[in-house]
């Protein structure tokens, strides 16, 4: 898509007025279609603003020197494009152009790690001020030089910018609804013709409008929107509810202060802990609206997906809580009782962390099983392992063991702290009689029958404890016990079931012994011998054996045998005898003696 994008681009800028019988040509651009090929292909599909801009600044170097439409080689001197100047399509790109690269770089501002300051955020309203002057340049310029279609978008496009620079500025909420509500209105006439990919286009950027009208709505007073509502709007995506969200975003934080202010104690297990710190109360009140998410009556229709999203932004607010009561106990000095309220505090919200914590590996579990299944309905689908639910549960069993001693480390032990250790007790042998299931489980698919069966007698008898011991507590936890059942039921089968594989494979070791001996003969060659994979190919035949079964693969000899193969060819001399070579003595060095020399010999 996006090639042919940048194809029908380029026709638009090849497109000259070559024709001087035509006075006033009319332009096309898809406005929608060109701007979202060219924010997904260059970093808005992952949200960067900087790489967006970088584009467009490029783009725009080329059209200025493609154009010719330079501001002079040494001292700037500004050109204005005007309805005479654009005599191309080019034209219009330009100034398309720069309302893009001025609004990424106030999007850009926007995302700063702890958001702009006063100074950035002048700046990042000035940027928008000018993506807002030049989309009104481009509506008027496209109103005059283009078709009708191109001027409905353009004029969509600099409605969509004024409604966006009114969102940032907090005020004239019913002209940013306006601006709003009529770029949604061209955007669904647009969304009726055209081709399929138009029609698609238009319809996202429709639902990328109506959360930004939705919320201006909301703070004119004309909807009754509660924080969950706008929460969820929140979760959609695309490159045009960016702004809404850091917008959301800045008015929670503002709403949870305000409230925050009638959130003075903390209640955990029967006791009330003070709050002091303002900082303490947003954090943890954040906290408890996200955990309202996962209680409520809505939280079984929440994805599993999801619900590990928003345990991850409960564990980041409960954390943020605990360094805040923290740096308040280095700076409490010798104050004893100021001291014992905030260790208080600190250990009642790291017991419900712990809680949350004990919670979203029970998620975990429960995702793991719903995938432990050893065929596959879809083939790029992860199987989870026994192993992995082994781990998982080793996970809970740490979990629990630090959270009861957490609760347990107080000298003055309350009757509610007994109670709560010992329900962690409880759940503590429900997860090692689980855990030790999926142990025998991996046992058993690695075929070793006498150490699964061990294991599936010792899950039994720990289900059945727990059991017994689930039904003596009062406050009896009806999903627990149902698991422990189950759990106990598929022990007692599978304990059986590895018992009968093992004495078979056992008969059947013996018989494959005694057929192995029986072909055993003195002159060393086999009476029966096997053929290989390559040898039998005609045969449906698995070469390869049972999985449980550890025997070697019979498909080729390897290392292969040894063959004779012929050499080379052997070349004898035979005239060598027969030849009568040349005497060399004449052309042999001759020793020079002299008379002195004679004398000693």
């Amino acid at each position: 898509m996006g090639k042919e994008n940048e194809a029908t681009a380029m026709e638009v800028d090849g497109l000259k007025s070559n024709n001087p019988d035509q006075i006033n040509p009319r332009y096309s651009i898809n406005v929608l279609q060109l701007l979202k090929s060219a924010q997904m292909q260059h970093g808005l599909r992952h949200g960067d603003y900087a790489r967006y801009r970088r584009y467009c600044t490029a783009r725009l170097r080329r059209l200025y020197k493609s154009l010719k439409f330079t501001h002079g080689r040494g001292k700037y001197t500004r050109r204005a494009i005007n309805e005479s100047t654009v005599t191309e399509v080019r034209y219009l790109h330009m100034v398309l152009y720069t309302a893009e690269r001025a609004w990424s770089h106030a999007m850009e501002k926007r995302q700063l790690l702890d958001g702009p300051n006063a100074k950035q955020r002048i700046y990042l309203i000035g940027r928008l001020r000018k993506a807002v002057k030049w989309a009104d340049l481009f509506s008027g310029l496209c109103a005059a030089k283009g078709d009708s279609r191109t001027s409905l978008e353009a004029e969509a496009y600099a409605s969509y910018m004024n409604g966006l620079l009114l969102f940032e500025q907090d005020r004239n909420w019913d002209t940013a609804l306006k601006n709003f509500i009529s770029s949604r209105a061209v955007y669904e006439e647009l969304g009726k013709y055209g081709d399929l990919e138009n029609q698609v286009l238009c319809r996202e950027r429709v639902e990328e409008l109506e959360p930004s009208i939705r919320y201006c709505r909301h703070k004119i007073g004309e909807s009754n929107l509660k924080t969950s509502e706008l929460l969820q709007i929140g979760e959609m995506e695309g490159p045009a509810l960016d702004l809404f969200k850091a917008k959301l975003e800045a008015a929670m934080a503002e709403a949870r202060s305000q409230q925050a202010a009638s959130l003075t104690e903390f209640h955990w297990l029967g006791h009330r802990f003070p709050i002091s710190n303002a900082k303490t109360r947003v954090a943890i009140l954040k906290a408890q609206e996200l955990e309202k998410d996962l209680h409520g009556p809505t939280a079984d229709s929440i994805p599993a997906e999801k619900k590990l999203s928003v345990f991850d932004k409960i564990f980041t607010a409960y954390h943020e809580a605990r360094s805040f009561i923290r740096s308040d106990l280095v700076s409490a000095g010798n104050a004893d009782s100021v001291k014992d309220e905030l260790n208080g505090l600190d250990k009642a919200v790291s017991a419900v962390l712990g809680q949350r914590t004990i919670e979203r590996n029970q998620l975990l579990v429960s995702i793991a099983k719903s995938k432990l299944t050893w065929r596959r309905d879809d083939k790029n689908e992860k199987v989870t392992k026994p192993e992995e639910l082994v781990r998982l549960y080793d996970l809970l069993l740490q979990n629990t063991a630090d959270l009861s001693d957490l609760v347990s480390s107080g000298r003055d032990r309350k009757p509610e702290e007994v109670e709560f250790t010992e329900d962690c007790d409880l759940r503590s042998t429900a997860f090692r009689a689980q855990r030790c299931f999926y142990l025998a489980k991996s046992y058993s698919s690695a075929g070793k029958r006498a150490e699964a069966y061990v294991l599936y007698c010792h899950a039994r008898s720990l289900a059945e404890n727990a059991l017994k011991k689930f039904q003596t507590v009062t406050s009896t936890d009806e999903v627990t016990i149902k698991e422990l059942r189950t759990l106990y039921n598929e022990c007692r089968a599978n304990s059986c079931i590895e018992h009968a594989t093992g004495i078979m494979e056992h008969e059947k070791v013996s018989e494959n012994l005694s057929k192995k001996v029986s072909t055993i003969s003195l002159s060393g060659v086999d009476k029966k011998v096997e053929k290989f994979l390559l040898e039998k190919l005609d045969v449906y035949e698995s070469a390869v054996g049972e999985p449980n079964v550890k025997s070697v693969p019979r498909i080729e000899v390897f290392p292969p045998a040894f063959q004779s193969i012929p050499r080379n060819p052997i070349v004898l001399d035979l005239a060598y005898n027969c030849i009568d070579f040349p005497s060399l003595e004449n052309r042999m060095k001759k020793d020079k003696k002299g008379f002195i020399s004679r004398l000693w010999r």
